[in-house]
């Protein structure tokens, strides 16, 4: 990953994931799924994962952010742990925790950091959530695919991405909790679960979003699991692509050039903003030229974030 002098703009990850010490602490008070034994995670229907201690430490995570050039980097709760969907209960300690982090930001004068807010999907507090968004180091709201999984369930989420419309920020939408066969090989929910359920969400949007929410920005990470990439198929199948919605994002982690290049001949240049996916996946830059770059890492980041004129 190179650094970027010449940038005109801060250059921007729009999708990091570390945990906060009080998150840490609350899954290891969990006596059952999702939970942490020491730094070993424990998910229901997936094996053991060992956690590396050293990627969710904010102080190294910042010396190779700046190693990398990232002027702000966006930090996300990992939504394939399910805790968006657990009992209102069992899910308020975590969010309450993962959401803490904005405050150690804020207090500490971190720079470099912002955070996504989280909710819980099935019984969410609109009012609290209004609130939170209006933390100085909350940048939008991210949200489980699995929660916009077809129209009607999209339909069933509008209210609360009505309360992110009306703040004027983003919406994220991410994995979430995926079952994994014994035997599989580690990467295999990422090319199979997670990118379904992108995809999914992204049709889901495409059917009813833009008609319930017109004024809201929403970015896909994983490049909507290439969903766009699939226009064809869609109008042999009855479909249509139609125009393309200069609101909607695609963000880039885990894709390289090939599919990036691909996903500019379908929706342009516009949409695509920098995440890395950082500790699971590194930052790439694609190296389609400079003005591409600056679009990528700063120009089209402002635009989600905030509506910056590209």
């Amino acid at each position: 990953m190179k650094t970027f002098p010449s940038s005109v703009g801060p250059v921007v990850d729009c999708h990091q994931h570390l945990w906060p010490a009080a998150f840490v602490d609350a899954l290891r008070r969990r006596t059952h799924g999702p939970r942490l034994e020491g730094w070993t995670l424990h998910l229901d229907g997936e094996p053991p994962y060992d956690v590396d201690p050293a990627d969710h430490d904010l102080v190294l995570r910042r010396k190779t952010d700046v190693a990398d050039g990232i002027d702000l980097a966006l930090l996300s709760l990992s939504s394939p742990l399910g805790i968006e969907t657990l009992d209102a209960d069992e899910s308020a300690p975590l969010l309450d925790a993962w959401h803490s982090l904005a405050d150690d930001l804020e207090r500490d004068a971190v720079d470099g950091y912002g955070i996504w807010a989280s909710v819980n999907v099935a019984e969410p507090g609109l009012d609290d959530l209004a609130a939170l968004l209006r933390h100085p180091r909350v940048h939008g709201l991210q949200v489980p695919a699995t929660a916009l999984a077809d129209p009607a369930a999209l339909e069933r989420l509008a209210p609360v991405l009505a309360v992110v419309e009306a703040a004027d920020l983003p919406v994220l939408v991410h994995p979430g909790p995926a079952d994994a066969s014994p035997g599989v090989p580690g990467w295999w929910p990422a090319l199979t679960s997670y990118t379904a359920q992108l995809t999914a969400a992204w049709f889901a949007w495409h059917v009813a979003g833009r008609p319930l929410l017109p004024r809201l920005r929403i970015a896909f990470v994983g490049l909507a699991g290439l969903a766009p990439l699939h226009h064809e198929r869609l109008a042999q199948r009855g479909g249509t692509l139609g125009a393309i919605d200069p609101l909607v994002h695609y963000e880039t982690s885990s894709y390289g050039m090939r599919a990036i290049d691909a996903m500019v001949r379908v929706v342009g240049i516009d949409p695509l903003v920098h995440g890395s996916d950082r500790p699971y996946a590194q930052p790439t830059d694609p190296g389609l030229g400079d003005a591409f770059t600056q679009s990528l890492f700063v120009t089209n980041p402002a635009h989600l974030l905030n509506g910056a004129p590209r």
